[in-house]
């Protein structure tokens, strides 16, 4: 495998949105940021809870995430594949240069509209894990390419009409669009379902003026959400199949430029990596790229029973990621002895692949300490549930902090995240979403 060059980013951007002024617009920001710009606001080192802060907010951990960047970093130096962290976690660009800081090959987005807001701060090297379709998108693409000779990007092909469509609206530009032939699986999302179809595909790719096919993607976690044998060897079988589309094509010689073969979300990249860094035949020159992005928060959910790294290793040796997501609520009700209502709800916390996990109670006066044997029932808009165990010491006014689950479902519904030193309470920077 040739070394890559390392992606970049504009850290002139990055300063220009540290610039950005706080306001009514971040509803949990404690007033007297308000004027502030995020750099100064992270320089004043408020506390959550005596500096004014509003009720729910949700807070990253400073170690945690650092943890988690050199933790994933080593493992996949260590393992022979490059990472290109899908960005639709975070939606952060700040987060991104810290990514990109760890070595990330490049940053993976989903669609032209995350496109548009990658390249704004100059993210040189995009993969776009879906078909571009859209001529709108894919002729301000064109601009892009021609702008910036650096600039380096990707996307799938699944289907003729696909590439027909692609062609058409590229029609003219000067560089050609790389493109990975993207395999599906019945029962899996999009992506060819057959060999044939594949070829006709990579076929029609070939003869595109306008595309050049450099390999095969896909992503394997559509497939399963366990971690039995049966379903790690289905996640291998999907894999198998990448790289031996990739080999079909290099031998019918239908690609272009070092070969890139890419799977992997949060759930298995152990297994990708295990199928992605089997030997290559002689001659290939292959770049196995794993997509992992929920990695660098982990959660205290979905990903930590399912994650390679989770609470269940699947990787020996590797201290296992660390929870980096948390929010925090007031009790705001107490109706009986067996429940209570916090101040969050749905439209502040994640709640499609599991609810908020009770695990710190605080009074008023601090400090916060462990909580045990409490449960989120349910969650309204604005509120949750907290069931009560008998002699719980929960009362009206109390700070409950709250693991989440599937971070994915949560950086979306906040513009601006504090991020807290390991007392959990200082606040030492501030983290801009862009949704």
């Amino acid at each position: 495998m040739n070394t890559p060059a390392p992606c970049s980013i504009d850290t002139a951007a990055l300063d220009t949105l540290r610039q950005e002024r706080i306001d009514w617009r971040f509803r949990s920001a404690a007033p007297a940021l308000t004027g502030l710009t995020l750099g100064e606001a992270a320089q004043r080192r408020l506390n959550l809870f005596t500096d004014g802060f509003f009720a729910p907010f949700v807070v990253l951990d400073e170690e945690a995430l650092e943890h988690n960047l050199r933790t994933m970093a080593a493992w996949c130096a260590a393992r022979g594949v490059v990472l290109a962290p899908h960005g639709k976690t975070t939606m952060a660009p700040q987060l991104f240069a810290r990514q990109i800081e760890h070595g990330a090959w490049g940053i993976t987005c989903a669609n032209a509209g995350h496109l548009r807001i990658y390249r704004a701060f100059g993210v040189s090297r995009i993969l776009l894990a879906n078909q571009l379709l859209d001529p709108s998108g894919l002729r301000w693409l064109a601009e892009e390419l021609e702008a910036d000779p650096a600039f380096e990007f990707v996307c799938w092909v699944d289907s003729v009409r696909g590439v027909e469509l692609m062609t058409e609206a590229l029609e003219g530009t000067s560089r050609p669009v790389d493109v990975l032939l993207e395999l599906g699986a019945n029962g899996g999302r999009t992506g060819v379902r057959d060999t044939a179809t594949a070829l006709a595909v990579a076929e029609a790719v070939h003869a595109s003026p306008a595309l050049r096919l450099r390999g095969t993607g896909g992503y394997e976690g559509a497939l399963s959400h366990d971690t039995d044998d049966a379903a790690l060897a289905k996640i291998s079988s999907y894999v198998d199949g990448l790289r031996d589309l990739a080999i079909t094509f290099a031998d019918k010689g239908l690609l272009e430029g070092q070969i890139i073969v890419t799977a992997g979300g949060s759930a298995y990249f152990d297994q990708v990596a295990n199928e992605l860094t089997k030997p290559w035949p002689d001659g290939l020159d292959v770049l196995p790229v794993l997509r992992s992005g929920a990695y660098i928060t982990h959660d205290d959910g979905f990903y930590r029973e399912i994650s390679p790294l989770g609470e269940h290793p699947r990787i020996d040796g590797v201290e296992s990621f660390r929870p980096a997501l948390h929010a925090w609520a007031q009790v705001t009700s107490k109706p009986s002895d067996t429940l209570a209502l916090l101040t969050i709800g749905k439209r502040d916390a994640s709640f499609d692949e599991g609810m908020p996990e009770p695990q710190l109670r605080r009074t008023p006066r601090g400090p916060a300490e462990p909580l045990e044997n409490h449960v989120i029932a349910k969650m309204n808009d604005q509120h949750a549930f907290l069931t009560l165990p008998a002699g719980s010491p929960v009362e009206v006014g109390d700070w409950i902090g709250l693991g989440l689950s599937h971070p994915c479902t949560v950086f979306d519904k906040w513009p601006l995240l504090p991020v807290t030193a390991a007392d959990g309470e200082t606040v030492v920077d501030l983290v801009r979403t862009w949704f």
